[in-house]
């Protein structure tokens, strides 16, 4: 949804931008065109191989500021930059990256088989199979249900803590075979593994508390009308981001907050950039502006 997302922010030259999920750079590349070398980007990634090409892609340029950060800590980076108030456009692109999901040694994906890691930063918090080793059953279940809404969530559970008391599930072909498996409520349209796969990834990079801290942020970093559009790939994600803007958007008596967002409005990828690529099939782009 590139063209989508850059009309949304309405990208301007002079202006200031943050591009808080760098992923492979191409929303960073295209707002870098639109400041025609004016203005500034700030670009964010927490992986390491995401940080490297962005060095390596657009390092020497004076309009390019790259930050290795999680944007959850979107408050905490305007703040030492002195952004605070001063962004004329944030974007975030929600979920796993396609380089991401392409790299079997990064484990996100049961394509192909792979150690079971699903971090999205391989140096920092825990792997997926250190902690379905440990977990206890009842918060496997929560995972799946909360984050996959997965309906088979308990049997799935009960099998892992079965199937790890005879070896550590430790391959992303292990899991996905060993959740196929088990009996129970299922889609036709994808493969039984999908949710699991999703939930156990969310919960592994805390992936919607992140969302939530980085929303909260961006009232204050936002200059008047500046523009906020996030791109989100399953519901989970979407109603965080639709609540935030309803609520936003309101003036209340009871709480005597006044409104700080406009919704601009809701879109979806065109038929031609779902047969080009069917992973944006999912994609629901919002976008919103920092009221005066």
């Amino acid at each position: 949804m590139l063209a989508q997302a850059l009309a949304g922010l309405a990208v301007r030259p002079g202006g200031v931008y943050l591009d808080a999920t760098y992923g492979r750079g191409g929303h960073s590349r295209a707002i870098l065109e639109a400041l025609r070398g004016q203005g500034v980007l700030h670009a964010l990634d927490r992986d390491p191989e995401a940080a490297a090409h962005a060095w390596r892609t657009f390092g020497g340029r004076e309009d390019f500021r790259f930050h290795a950060r999680n944007f959850s800590e979107l408050a905490q980076l305007g703040a030492e930059l002195g952004l605070t108030g001063r962004v004329d456009g944030l974007l975030l692109d929600l979920g796993v990256s396609s380089p991401q999901l392409d790299d079997p040694a990064r484990g996100f994906s049961f394509a192909q088989d792979a150690p079971l890691d699903m971090r999205m930063d391989p140096r920092a918090g825990e792997p997926a199979s250190s902690w379905l080793a440990r977990a206890a059953e009842h918060d496997i279940a929560e995972v799946l249900w909360r984050y996959g809404e997965e309906r088979n969530s308990r049997r799935i559970a009960r099998r892992i803590v079965e199937a790890r008391q005879q070896a550590p599930i430790a391959t992303t072909a292990q899991l996905a075979a060993l959740i196929a498996a088990v009996p129970g409520p299922r889609s036709r349209s994808i493969h039984p593994a999908t949710r699991s796969f999703q939930a156990i990834r969310i919960f592994i990079n805390d992936e919607l508390h992140a969302l939530q801290a980085a929303l909260a942020a961006s009232p204050a970093l936002l200059a008047p009308g500046g523009r906020l559009a996030v791109i989100s790939f399953h519901s989970l994600e979407d109603r965080i981001v639709k609540r935030f803007i309803r609520d936003h958007s309101r003036s209340s008596e009871e709480s005597r907050s006044e409104a700080v967002l406009r919704s601009i409005g809701r879109y979806f990828p065109s038929e031609a950039e779902i047969a080009d690529n069917p992973r944006a099939r999912s994609a629901v782009l919002r976008v919103a502006e920092r009221l005066p």
